[in-house]
């Protein structure tokens, strides 16, 4: 959780402290990703669940996390194992809560081409990140 904290501060390019995060220490190609996909945003109120229709706008992030479009918001989840996020799986969700995505549910990872099971997400909750209002 640190970890991201970190990832997201230097995101927004308001990194202050050391103890943070090691300058010299190179960005993973998800991490990339993801600060690229939150540049100019910020981050809201974590969440257990959200909302969705259907999984269309559900990406995963290699290595990094899950993300989920809802108009000018981008939800991200960190998932608590996102060393297992594997962009090149299938995500099987079990639902428990009908039309939204929480925590409680169980994000099953199959192999794209063998169709095996390769690991399961542990969610974690869902942080909204919002563009930042540059008129006024």
């Amino acid at each position: 959780m640190f970890k991201h904290i970190a990832l997201a501060t230097a995101a927004f390019g308001m990194l202050s402290s050391p103890v943070l995060a090691d300058e010299n220490a190179q960005m993973t190609r998800g991490e990339e990703k993801l600060a690229k996909l939150l540049d100019g945003r910020v981050a809201g109120e974590p969440q257990s669940c959200i909302r969705t229709l259907g999984s269309r706008n559900l990406s995963q992030i290699d290595g990094t996390a899950l993300t989920y479009r809802d108009g000018d918001t981008v939800w991200v989840n960190y998932t608590r194992n996102p060393d297992s996020i594997d962009d090149r799986d299938i995500m099987v969700i079990d639902r428990f809560s009908g039309s939204s995505l929480c925590r409680t549910d169980q994000v099953k990872l199959v192999d794209r081409v063998n169709g095996f099971l390769s690991g399961i997400l542990l969610l974690d909750e869902f942080v909204p990140y919002k563009k930042i209002d540059t008129e006024g």
